[in-house]
């Protein structure tokens, strides 16, 4: 349940930026556990795109990053069994 539209909710939101081998191993981990837990989920590029109300700056040097429900689970490398236990909290 990939979902590009930024209005949409999803409890799942991945930070990345293009070329970043971390973040393509980042969006393997969030596809895969988000379908497990049967939520949607959706990707921010830290370069291109605008979300209202955040600066995206300061991802930066951290991406890929995931949030759950807002809040950060993890940078770099993302931890299957950590953002797990973030969707299964709710």
């Amino acid at each position: 349940m990939h979902d590009d539209e930024p209005t949409t909710t999803a409890r799942v939101v991945l930070f990345s930026r293009a070329g970043c081998h971390l973040c393509d191993d980042a969006r393997a981990v969030v596809a895969a556990e988000a379908s497990l837990a049967g939520t949607a989920w959706r990707e921010v590029d830290v370069d291109r795109d605008d979300e209202p109300g955040r600066d995206l700056s300061q991802y930066g040097d951290l991406v890929p990053v995931v949030e759950v429900d807002g809040v950060r689970q993890g940078y770099w490398r993302i931890e299957p069994a950590r953002l797990r236990r973030a969707l299964a909290a709710r």
